[in-house]
């Protein structure tokens, strides 16, 4: 049997056809068709060749018309001002573009090796035409499930090294880490420690190596005990400065890779009756308004999270129209935003 278009043209067989082929029922076969992955590799392989030899014309499994004013914001959470920021940065964009978007928080962690099905699903039944993923990280069967459903996706901030190809955004996190160890140089301060957060996630490394680079620079000896992680968790990093703290020549300044974990650290030294910056210069990263709130305001490197949503907005309508960027991952300045944490170092000031 052979279907046929609205003008007499041949249209290639039908699913019915092609399960009989490769002998599996008619569901079997459309699940392969529409990439379920609950389907015996040799089963999905008789299916696709069968597909294949029969010439079976696929249906779109995503079609960017269908719903061109809509789409998707998957976040990590909801409950913070990071998140905040890249929901700012993302309606923003999408308002001046004429887009409507659906926030999702969380909805693709994964079970096991697999994506949960659920959130995917009601991506293609409400026909959005592209993702932002603001996420820990996705999974290789993620990625293979978009690629495979050809869903324009761009990723904001990725946590690991994207696979060849994939669209991010982020900020220039290892000028970032220079500009901030370069600020407690100038001040006078050469015993200078860093909080980082993940060892393996890429900004974290970056913010790392910068600082290196800065000390390195300056001509100051890089010292292993100075250099702690903290998992971007703020009662972690609060662990991280009282062990600093107890080395026989404790830090004077310490760049802290997180707002959130800066608080952190003003708490462990408000324990050690240490005040900021009198006796530890404190530097942030990231400019949330936790660090204005902070007493005494945190000194900080700013990077530009509403910025990098909308760039990550409009980089995908790009990639909805068929329009494919240059180049893969782009990145935005970070600054440094002075406030009151940092002074000149305590055995240089005048």
């Amino acid at each position: 049997m052979v279907r046929t278009g609205s003008a007499g043209v041949a249209a290639g067989p039908t699913l019915a056809v092609v399960a009989r082929e490769a002998g599996v029922s008619v569901p079997t076969a459309s699940k392969v068709v529409n990439g379920r992955e609950d389907v015996a590799p040799e089963t999905r392989r008789r299916v696709t060749e069968a597909l294949d030899r029969l010439g079976y014309v696929r249906r779109p499994r995503f079609d960017a018309a269908k719903v061109p004013g809509l789409v998707d914001l998957v976040v990590h959470s909801l409950d913070s001002s990071w998140s905040g920021a890249i929901l700012q940065g993302v309606e923003g964009a999408a308002h001046d573009a004429g887009l409507e978007v659906v926030v999702s928080a969380g909805l693709t962690r994964t079970r096991g090796a697999r994506p949960e099905r659920g959130w995917l699903d009601k991506l293609i039944a409400r026909g959005s035409s592209g993702v932002l993923f603001n996420l820990s990280e996705l999974t290789p069967s993620q990625y293979a499930w978009l690629d495979q459903h050809r869903i324009p996706y761009v990723l904001i901030d990725p946590v690991l090294e994207p696979p060849p190809g994939v669209v991010s955004v982020g900020a220039a996190n290892w000028q970032g880490g220079v500009t901030a160890t370069e600020h407690l140089l100038a001040l006078g301060h050469e015993r200078i420690a860093v909080i980082a957060g993940h060892q393996r996630k890429m900004c974290s490394s970056a913010r790392v190596a910068g600082y290196r680079s800065a000390l390195a620079s300056a001509g100051i000896r890089h010292r292993p005990e100075y250099v702690r992680h903290a998992g971007f968790d703020e009662s972690v990093a609060h662990r991280r400065m009282l062990d600093l703290l107890d080395l026989r020549e404790p830090p004077t300044a310490v760049f802290v890779c997180s707002d959130r974990m800066a608080l952190g650290v003003y708490e462990a030294l408000t324990e050690r009756g240490l005040r900021v910056p009198e006796d530890v210069s404190v530097v942030g990263f990231d400019d949330l308004p936790e660090s204005r709130w902070a007493s005494p305001a945190l000194t900080t490197v700013r990077q530009p999270l509403a910025e990098m949503a909308a760039t990550a907005l409009h980089l995908l309508v790009r990639m909805m129209e068929g329009d494919r960027p240059e180049g893969t991952r782009t990145e935005l300045s970070t600054r440094l935003v002075q406030r009151a944490s940092t002074a000149r170092a305590p055995m240089t000031r005048s």
